[in-house]
This record gives structure tokens, sequence and C-alpha cells, in this order.
């Protein structure tokens, strides 16, 4: 599913105030070169049970006379850490675990991304690095699973969705 499919026909509104849950979160990604706008990127979405975002933090503390320990933050990458059961044929999960990505390296693994709030259409767009950390996983009988990391390799920009003309 793109973006556009997702977002059709909803009222976003930037003033939205209250709880979210894990579904009202959209991440995507570019899994074809004929993606040439964010609306165009796949959702991430068939099969996925997680899609955790956070922030991998570095810090540097120091002493200071008469005032004690400081710490400053030095720097910040955004990471996502996605896993659920193995659905083929779903285009998100075929690109991301697809041979290529398993184990190819530098640039060929890095991808753009957009994550947003599916009621206020708020967030960031950058480019991640796909970690594939589990192709296939899971007990006798039970549904086979997957985990990929995708860590964030540059600071992301904000991003506000908007829908095509």
């Amino acid at each position: 599913m793109k973006v556009s499919e997702l977002m059709k026909g909803r009222e976003l509104n930037p003033d939205f105030a209250g709880i979210t849950t894990n579904d009202d979160w959209v991440l995507a990604i570019k899994t074809e070169e004929t993606q040439t706008t964010e609306n165009d990127y796949t959702v991430v979405q068939g099969g996925v049970t997680s899609h955790a975002a956070s922030i991998n933090s570095e810090t540097s503390d120091s002493q200071y006379v008469r005032t004690g320990k400081q710490t400053t933050r030095t720097d910040a990458q955004r990471q996502f850490a996605v896993t659920g059961d193995r659905m083929i044929a779903d285009p998100a999960q075929e690109f991301l675990l697809s041979l290529g990505m398993k184990f190819g390296t530098g640039q060929s693994v890095v991808v753009p991304y957009v994550y947003f709030n599916i009621f206020t259409g708020k967030g960031e767009k950058g480019s991640v690095t796909v970690n594939v950390t589990e192709d296939q996983g899971g007990d006798a009988g039970g549904n086979s699973t997957f985990a990929i990391d995708l860590m964030g390799t540059a600071k992301p920009e904000e991003y506000t969705y908007a829908a095509s003309e």
C-alpha cells in the first residue's frame, strides 16, 4: 500500500490533541526508483507487529567545580525496530527482506523514509540504513517471524503529509 492510498479520504487535524495508538503512526519507505514523492512510498504495515521508533542519543559527562556533574547531549540518531510475521508478497517486506537488503553494504542498503502521525500529518523524513537481523524465526507450527533495524543516516527533516493534487 502506498502512503496516498492509506491517507485517501482522511481529514487531517494539525491541532489534534489526545492519546494515540501505535496504529496511528505511519512508517513508509521508498522501495522503487519510480516512487518520486513521499506519497508514493510503500507503507510498512503488512504482517508488522511493531515498528517501534526510538532515538539513540550519545552524551558526554563533565564534572564542574561546585556545580557538579553535567550531561551534554552530543548526538542523536533515529532508529526503528520493525518486527512481525513474514507475509509473502507484501511489497514492504519483499523489499526489506530481499537478498540485496539482507547482504548489501554501504549505500546499497540506505533508503528514504517518512514517519508521521495519521491524525495530524506531522512527522519527519530522512534516510535509514536497513539492517536485517532476522529473516526467518519462530517456533515449530507458529508463524514465521522477522526483525529489521532501520538506523538513521542523518538528522531527519520536519515533514507534514499533504495529499497529491
